[in-house]
């Protein structure tokens, strides 16, 4: 499966002619491509920065074999289309374009107690790639690849060192990085490493590059 890292929170993910894409939003430059190459779009929650909901909207017009999924808050807003949109929850299992997505997680992490926490849930995908949307929630079941969010205002450094500690991934991959500088993702690469805080290295894969996972 190869993973390709597109800006911020959204990857795509390629297998044996399927290709998926997790949270295109309106910080994702080339997001309009990325819903276009996808045969589903697999959403974490309704926030602006990894869901598009004028580009969704617009995707879904134009091809009716296009699939979404995500938490009823997000698709909800086109009840019209049962079938070509899908309300994901925790422990729910799918077939989405060849892949099997295990759903997992509930709620937005905290950033203030005067912001209202959303419907958030993570997607582990064919039992290796784990994204976890905006949460430190942790899956049932073991992560060959963790998506580890490395900026936002609800990220804090010694809880993303806990939280890879606690999950223990075979591979750490950056996203949700958008508000860091090239000098501040390698400031965070130095904590999350075996030389500071955790056993395994954050890997940073540029914008359009891919990696097999």
């Amino acid at each position: 499966m190869q993973l390709i890292k597109h800006a911020h929170a959204c990857v795509s993910l390629v297998k044996d002619g399927g290709r998926i894409a997790i949270d295109p939003g309106t910080f994702t430059p080339d997001a309009k491509e990325v819903v276009a190459a996808a045969d589903a779009v697999l959403i974490t929650h309704e926030h602006f920065d990894h869901f598009d909901e004028d580009l969704i909207a617009r995707a879904l017009d134009a091809r009716p074999g296009l699939r979404v999924y995500g938490p009823a808050r997000v698709v909800g807003r086109w009840a019209a289309r049962r079938g070509q949109v899908i309300a994901v929850a925790d422990g729910d299992r799918l077939d989405v374009a060849g892949f099997d997505v295990a759903v997992s997680g509930d709620l937005h992490a905290a950033i203030h107690r005067d912001i209202p926490r959303v419907a958030n849930v993570g997607y582990l995908v064919d039992g290796r790639v784990y994204h976890p949307g905006d949460a430190y929630h942790v899956p049932p079941a073991a992560v060959d690849t963790l998506l580890l969010p490395t900026s936002g205002p609800w990220t804090q450094l010694g809880q993303a060192a806990d939280y890879v500690r606690e999950v223990a991934p075979n591979r750490l991959v950056q996203i949700h990085e958008i508000m860091l500088s090239r000098t501040g993702q390698e400031s965070m690469a130095r904590f999350l490493s075996p030389a500071a805080l955790t056993e395994m290295p954050l890997t940073i894969v540029p914008e359009g590059e891919a990696i097999t996972v």
